[in-house]
Formats: structure tokens, C-alpha cells, sequence
């Protein structure tokens, strides 16, 4: 690493912190209905204009209730996007009269993107039309971020209140949240990326003579505004089929310093947000701190293993650097940096390949996955996913010394270790299956794209990525079959309310217990002692869980490399 890579790591990490506690304190005000916000003035009327005009009932739900609104609506969002798919051909803004997408890629692309992955199967800007890019992908990339916000604002509220039964209401944090946080966001950070030669438009696309004579099709098309928010609300779907490595998307060095940030920004805000909430904000940053350890450890992994690239090549007399599958704008600690933050929060976006990177490179940002995306995580996801380690580390704790574990003066009883482990277990049980089912399945090893081990870490890395919704992929393997489309949909679908479930009900269980003041004997929750036991907790549930896959994928490959063995 040079000293470059340092300072643009230590800029990184210092703006995310630096924005934390304004933008937190701000994601406070937006999740509680009562607060004043500086954007009142302008977007009250409209907030009150949407309710009317809906006829939402804004009084507060039961966490029953609440989950029931929450599969209505994602329930109506995947026939809406599967519609408009269907019958792209014969609506508007379709200037190269692209057809409609096969049955098994609507699935797949529908649930893709209501529950948050943006996994595709497809290359985007020879597959779907404009007005599919904006009414279908871009509105589930404001609608899905805010379901897995207001999931969890409700185990937030558990925590945070006392002998009550309601915990909020699905439709006004919804309506909220992408009023008052996403789409002012989203409007800032189109015009910024406008600045930076990002296209907006509605042209065809323009065929140009390259140099050598041949015939080249540029695409068009409104990206500015899709790129927006596929970054700040941890989307990662690409308006192209490179994603942020096309220049359209990510066009200049700037640009991508500015992705890895709003990639960052709201899953790490929204810890905060959850301090202001439990009115612990030292505690907040405890866990900012344990996840942001991880996190650098995984940043310098992984650019190690790609600046020391393959050994043969300096016997060879050239550079070692693994520069396969990378643009040259962004350089190794860029791409290895943008891969580590991509997979750290289930966002997806990707500026290289992730299949072109070496073994334990590759095995990095995999691992950050299959943590289950606790380290920050996704809008919402993130946060509720860091608390069901929290509570897991809590309860260990708790048996450790004898007592009963309590948190935050709530008592972990029976039923909320039952959903805190179906919570996380359901995204280990879902990765193997799939992955074991593809691999001793004609249909899945057929698709691959490469042999022995490699090939191995492809179909891994595509359960492991759509199970936790994050939809980043190693890229080698063919996923547009009716195979993947519906394994891979499946993984998606499971893998988002298989603990939004447990989530909710946590929410409403802690929502009801009466408070337990702390003494001497509670766990200190904002100390050096609590940010070891959840690095720890994560490490052995997360790491270990997935130690047997990654030693007959990634770890093989390393040591076939060193002795030189190559597969056909």
C-alpha cells in the first residue's frame, strides 16, 4: 500500500464520521411523526396531501398489524414491477423497442429489487427501457430501503419504550422516510453526479465509429437520477451492465470517492439514530466502532492480496499487482476499497470484478456477506441485523456470569433468544441449501464459468450475496436461467422476511416488558468490553459458520495458486 491509500482511507472514514451525528440526529426527527423537521415547511403539505389522498390511517399499529401492512405493500410493489416488465414493449419511452424480459427473469429482477438486492441477471441498458429503469427499478429503490428502515424503527421502538403495544405505523414511517430522507438525498446527489458527466436524458442510443472502423452502440438514458439513490439507499442495481465501473456511472476518481461515502453514510447514521432513540449515544458509537474495526481490517485484507497478486508473474519479470478486471481511473486500493464497502453494506454496487480477484482477495468481500451483513449493513437492514448480534452477545454473556441477560433494561427471556436464533440461522440454512443443491445439480454446474474451486466460490458467492440481499456477484457465473432465476429469487425472497419476521416480533415483544433499572451487575454497554464481545460474537457466529464452504472454495484456490495448478 502506498501513502495515498492511507490518507484515502482515513478521508473516508473521517466525512462518514464527521456526517454521523447531523445526519442521525436528523433520521430521529424523520422516524418520529411529532418532531419538527427543517424541510417541514416545504414537505408537510405534501406529507399530509399523500395520507389524504390515500386515506392511510395514521394511528399507531401493533407489531402484528404493522407486519401485515409491511407484506401488503411489498406484496403490491412485486405485482406492480412484475406488470410493468411484462408489457414493457407496448409502453412509452422505449426508444430501441426493447422486448419484454422472459417469465423467470421478471421473477427474479421483481423480487430482486422489492427486497432490497438489486441482484441482476441481465445487462441493463440492452434489456430494459426507460420507463422500466424509472417507474419499476428506481421507485423500488426508494420504496424497498424504506421498508427495511421502518423494520427497523420497530425493534428501535421495542427497545426504546416501555409497557406499551403499539410500535409505530408502517404507512407513515414509509411515507417518511422516502419523503423527508431518500428523495432529498437523492436530488443532491443527482445534481452532484450531473456535475461530474453523468448522463440524463431520454435519446437513443448513438452509434459512433471506433477507431478501428467497427460499429459501436452507446447507450442513453436517465442514469444521474437512478445512480443517485441505488448509492444512498444501498440499492447497487446498475443503469449499465458494468455497473460502477462504466463511466456513465462513475465517471472520474471524485465520483467514486463519493460513492464509497454515501455507500457508508445512512448505515452508519442510523446507529446513531438508534442512540438518540435508547438516549445512549455513547453507546451508539461503541458499536460504530467494533463494525468500523472490521470493516478496515477487511479494506486491508484485501488490498494486500491484490497488490501482492500472483507470484508466478514476478518470475516472469513484471509486476505481481493484480490489475485483472479493474480500471485503470481507480487503481488497486480503490477498486479493493469500493469492493470492501460494497459487500460491507448489502449495496452491490461494484467498480472491478469481483470474480477477477484473487483467491483470499475474492474470499473478503464474501465473508463480509456471509457476517450477514451486520458490519453497517444495508438502509434498516444493517441496524437490525447488528442488534440481533448485540442481543445474541448479550444473552452469551448473561450465561456466562449466571445471571439473566437484560438489555437496555429489558429482560432477554425464552421467546426472544427463539427469534433472535431463527432471526440468524435462516440465512446460514439458506446460503448451504441452495449452494449444496446447485452444486450436485446439473442445472447449476453447467452455468459456471470456471472449473475446480473458483467455480465453486461463483455459486457460493451468488447464495451467499441474494440470501442476505446484498447482489454484488463474482460475475463468472451465468445466472440468466431458469435455474438461477428461480433459486436465486427464491434465496432473495426467503432471506428478506425470514428475519424480518423474527425482527418485528422481537419489536413488539420488547415493546411490552416493564423496565429493569440498571445496577452494578448489567452489562456495560458502552465500554471497550462490549465492542471485543461483539467483534467476537460476530466472528465465531459469522466467520465460523461459513469456515467449511470457504476452505473448498477461496482458501483451496490460494494453495493451487502458490503450487501453480491451473483448471481447464
Amino acid at each position: 500500500m502506498f501513502l495515498q491509500d492511507y490518507l484515502l482511507l482515513i478521508t473516508v472514514i473521517a466525512a462518514v464520521l464527521l456526517l454521523v451525528k447531523p445526519l442521525g440526529s436528523y433520521i430521529y426527527k424523520v422516524l418520529d411523526p411529532k418532531a419538527v423537521t427543517f424541510l417541514d415547511p416545504v414537505l408537510k403539505p405534501i406529507e399530509e396531501c399523500i395520507y389524504w389522498s390515500c386515506r392511510c390511517d395514521k394511528k399507531e399499529q401493533r407489531w402484528t398489524q404493522y407486519l401485515f401492512s409491511l407484506f401488503c405493500f411489498s406484496l403490491i410493489s412485486l405485482v406492480f414491477f412484475s406488470v410493468i416488465l411484462a408489457f414493457q414493449y407496448y409502453l412509452p419511452f422505449n426508444p430501441q423497442k426493447l422486448s419484454s424480459p422472459s417469465w423467470d427473469l421478471i421473477f427474479n429482477t421483481a423480487v430482486s429489487f422489492m427486497t432490497n438486492t438489486n441482484w441482476q441477471n441481465y445487462a441493463g441498458e440492452v434489456t430494459l427501457s426507460y420507463f422500466s429503469q424509472m417507474a419499476a427499478l428506481t421507485v423500488q429503490n426508494f420504496a424497498s430501503p424504506a421498508v427495511g428502515l421502518a423494520a427497523a424503527a420497530v425493534l428501535v421502538r421495542g427497545l426504546a419504550r416501555k409497557s406499551q403495544e403499539t410500535v409505530g405505523n408502517f404507512w407513515v414511517d414509509l411515507v417518511r422516510i422516502i419523503l423527508y430522507l431518500l428523495l432529498p438525498l437523492s436530488i443532491i446527489m443527482a445534481t452532484v453526479f450531473l456535475s461530474c458527466g453523468v448522463p440524463q436524458n431520454f435519446r437513443k442510443y448513438v452509434e459512433a465509429k471506433t477507431l478501428e472502423g467497427n460499429t459501436q452502440l452507446i447507450a442513453q438514458g436517465p442514469i444521474a437520477s437512478q445512480e443517485a439513490i441505488k448509492i444512498i439507499g444501498s440499492n447497487g442495481g446498475g443503469f449499465t451492465n458494468t455497473n460502477s465501473a462504466h463511466p456513465y456511472e462513475n465517471p472520474t476518481p471524485f465520483s467514486n470517492f463519493l460513492q464509497v461515502i454515501l455507500i457508508l453514510l445512512i448505515p452508519t447514521a442510523q446507529i446513531y439514530y438508534f442512540g438518540k432513540e435508547i438516549g445512549d449515544t455513547a453507546h451508539a458509537f461503541c458499536i460504530i466502532a467494533a463494525l468500523m474495526f472490521l470493516y478496515v481490517i477487511g479494506v486491508f485484507g484485501c488490498s494486500f492480496c491484490e497488490y501482492k497478486g500472483n507470484p508466478e508473474w514476478q518470475n516472469l519479470g513484471i509486476s505481481p499487482s493484480n490489475w485483472v478486471g479493474k480500471e485503470e481511473r481507480f487503481g488497486i486500493f480503490s477498486s479493493a476499497l469500493y469492493a470492501c464497502t460494497t459487500t460491507v453494506v448489502s449495496c452491490g454496487a461494484v467498480n472491478c470484478s469481483h470474480d477477477s480477484l484473487t483467491p483470499i482477495g475474492g474470499m473478503i468481500p464474501m465473508l463480509n456477506i456471509q457476517l450477514s451483513e451486520v458490519i453497517f449493513g444495508g438502509v434498516g437492514a444493517g441496524l437490525f441485523s447488528v442488534l440481533l448480534y448485540i442481543l445474541l452477545a448479550i444473552f452469551i454473556s448473561g450465561l456466562i456470569v449466571g445471571r439473566t441477560p437484560e438489555y437496555l433494561g429489558n429482560k432477554i427471556e425464552g421467546y426472544e433468544v427463539k427469534m433472535i436464533v431463527f432471526g440468524l440461522l435462516s440465512y446460514i440454512l439458506l446460503v448451504h441449501l441452495f449452494t449444496s443443491w446447485s452444486c450436485s445439480s446439473t442445472w447449476g454446474k453447467e452455468q459456471l464459468g470456471n472449473a475446480g474451486p473458483h467455480g465453486f466460490s461463483e455459486i457460493l458467492y451468488a447464495y451467499s450475496s441474494c440470501s442476505a440481499n446484498n447482489g454484488s456477484a463474482f460475475a463468472g457465473l451465468n445466472g440468466n436461467t431458469v435455474w438461477y432465476n428461480l433459486t436465486l429469487g427464491l434465496a432473495m425472497l426467503f432471506g428478506r422476511f425470514f428475519i424480518l419476521l423474527p425482527v418485528l416480533a422481537l419489536g413488539g415483544s420488547f415493546v411490552q416488558k416493564k423496565l429493569h433499572p440498571t445496577t452494578a451487575g448489567s452489562f456495560p454497554v458502552s465500554s471497550f468490553v462490549f465492542i471485543a464481545l461483539l467483534v467476537g460474537v460476530i466472528l465465531l457466529v459469522g466467520a465460523l459458520t461459513f469456515l467449511p464452504a470457504l476452505t473448498i472454495g477461496p482458501i483451496l484456490e490460494e494453495f493451487y495458486l502458490q503450487k501453480k495448478v491451473l483448471f481447464p
